[in-house]
């Protein structure tokens, strides 16, 4: 029998050129080696119709998402509001075909009574109230800053409530399951991998010639990262880093460029920026969100040297044995002088090949979908 799913995507997943649509992306290929038809609903928000997808989908549909003031609504998170749409509510119900919402965005069709015998499943990217309740904390005051707030309280409702109307829920950090099951008491929620692209581990032994933080600089957890390595790890050790990204604001520019041993690497296309992570040294990867896993720190222990991150960074990842942990500004400075002229040894290359193949398989994680799908919620 034919395996059909719809599968609904909060953002065209291609070109997968940004860390938030990897998992997206690379999902695809996957599923369709696994013989899954898939029937791809796509909001677009500004990237446009990609024939690419048509390679993987049997149909592909396109969707605008009511931003700003028309997305809002008192009952519901804008992240969902913004994303109703009825045009595809009535393509979701012209077959019985199971769905898969790319998360907690691409849940509507969940409150619908029309789908209430639908098997319907969700991805879980992060725990959406403490993402937005992060990105609260690391937000200049302003209007930002209050829908941050805003956003997060209602996201903590929706959440708690949504558990009970899917079928099941796939977290991407163990730690994010831990907390569906734990908090939410969802016995429905099970940890899948992210999806990732066909990344071999190419770190190489050796020394590289500065320290690094990559990272999509509008995201306002990304630009408080890379300020505050700024102002309290690098404005008085000189050794020369690194600051690249998407989309930089121009205080983060002005900042980057105050002292003759930092700078700031503007919209690198793909090959610059792999460049930069194979040259690194040191990768420097603070997080002030706890949420989810980050795809910097993926392609940093794929394809770069050391990597120092904070424990909020790597908490619940597994990846632990993989870094160097500092939490605090004086460990921070020791460390980067410490990796800064250590050697990256073979050793460490092989800890990242075992760790990493084992625990990052597309063709597994197309499998066990496939398994949970039509066996176990079947």
């Amino acid at each position: 029998m034919d395996k059909h799913l719809h599968i609904i995507s909060l953002d065209v997943p291609f070109p997968a050129n940004y860390g938030g649509v990897y998992d997206l992306f690379y999902k695809l290929p996957a599923l369709q080696a696994q013989g899954v038809k898939i029937h791809l609903h796509c909001f677009d928000n500004g990237r446009g119709e990609q024939t690419e997808l048509n390679t993987y989908c049997e149909e592909v549909h396109y969707y605008h998402r009511n931003t700003g003031h028309k997305g809002f609504s008192s009952a519901l998170p804008y992240i969902v509001s913004s994303r109703k749409n009825e045009d595809l509510l009535q393509n979701l119900l012209k077959d019985n075909y199971p769905i898969f919402m790319e998360g907690v965005h691409c849940t509507y069709p969940v409150l619908d009574n029309r789908f209430s015998n639908r098997r319907k499943f969700v991805r879980i990217h992060n725990v959406e109230h403490q993402y937005y309740k992060e990105l609260y904390n690391c937000a200049p005051a302003g209007f930002k800053k209050m829908y941050y707030g805003w956003e997060s309280n209602m996201l903590k409702k929706y959440e708690a409530g949504l558990v009970n109307k899917a079928t099941a829920f796939w977290a991407v950090t163990q730690k994010d399951t831990d907390y569906y099951r734990q908090d939410l008491h969802c016995n429905t929620m099970d940890y899948l991998p992210l999806f990732i692209p066909p990344w071999q581990v190419k770190s190489t032994a050796g020394m590289g010639s500065f320290c690094l933080y990559h990272g999509n600089l509008e995201v306002a957890e990304n630009e408080y990262a890379a300020t505050w390595l700024l102002k309290n790890i690098f404005n008085n050790l000189e050794i020369p880093l690194v600051i690249a990204g998407k989309n930089p604001s121009a205080a983060l520019e002005k900042l980057a460029h105050q002292k003759m041993h930092t700078c700031l690497v503007a919209n690198p296309g793909e090959k610059e920026l792999q460049d930069l992570i194979a040259k690194a040294q040191v990768h420097i990867l603070p997080s002030f969100n706890n949420t989810g896993i980050k795809i910097k720190l993926l392609n940093a222990l794929f394809n770069g040297r050391h990597c120092l991150v904070n424990s909020q960074m790597i908490d619940g990842t597994g990846l632990e044995d993989l870094c160097v942990i500092a939490d605090d500004k004086a460990s921070f400075r020791t460390r980067v002088e410490q990796l800064y002229n250590q050697p990256f040894s073979t050793g460490e290359v092989n800890s990242r090949c075992n760790a990493l193949t084992q625990r990052y398989s597309n063709e597994a994680g197309a499998r066990q979908m496939v398994d949970w799908i039509w066996n176990q919620y079947a």
